[in-house]
């Protein structure tokens, strides 16, 4: 019993450290994120910390998975099963809350891009993350093609994946260039997929017209 309540005890703590950790990074900044900053918002050393995780980028990738975790509360569960009006909607959120969280911006860009080493403690969130993003958009687009968008007759995986490069690489240019409006850039990608890509052929006015 002793045993099962250290446990409880060390599970508590451990969500209590990426509560705090989320608040730290998203106010100071990624660079003024250092473990020992970390240590301090939750009263332990920085060996006590690094107790609950095996080192500092075990500790980032954890507070990215509780970032998801937290932004699925706040704007819902999205799935493929949901209608794209409602992928819109709760995707669109997502990204106009990250312009209130910079420095998890920072965070999630700088270990995207450590986490294209195999090894890299991070490499499997990102990679079962980009998965399971590809195969909700793909899904709600696959299905509402039936029907005849978005954009039918391109597949929906490519579509999917083309989302997702513009929301990954529209942090980058923010985190060069604050000005820019994340949220209604990829807003402006769903308005073309309501208009529809116009194959070879195809009037695009014809297509518009049929919105």
């Amino acid at each position: 019993m002793a045993r099962r309540g250290a446990y409880a005890k060390g599970v508590a703590k451990r969500e209590e450290i990426l509560e705090r950790a989320l608040d730290v990074i998203a106010r100071e900044g990624y660079r003024g994120a250092s473990v020992k900053e970390l240590a301090e918002a939750v009263g332990l050393s920085q060996a006590g910390l690094l107790h609950y995780f095996d080192s500092k980028d075990e500790l980032f990738t954890a507070i990215l998975r509780k970032r998801d975790e937290v932004d699925s509360r706040r704007f819902g569960d999205i799935d493929e099963e949901v209608t794209r009006e409602r992928l819109r909607e709760g995707f669109v959120g997502i990204v106009r809350h990250n312009s209130e969280v910079p420095g998890l911006v920072q965070l999630f860009s700088r270990l995207a891009v450590e986490a294209g080493d195999a090894e890299h403690p991070a490499h499997e969130y990102f990679v079962e993350r980009s998965a399971r993003l590809r195969e909700m958009f793909t899904g709600v687009f696959a299905r509402e093609q039936q029907s005849g968008g978005p954009a039918a007759g391109v597949d929906p995986e490519t579509l999917a994946r083309i989302v997702q490069a513009v929301s990954d690489g529209l942090q980058l240019q923010w985190l060069q260039d604050p000005s820019v409006d994340m949220a209604a850039a990829v807003d402006a990608v769903f308005d073309l997929l309501e208009v529809g890509i116009a194959r070879p052929g195809t009037n695009q006015s014809d297509c518009i017209g049929a919105r």
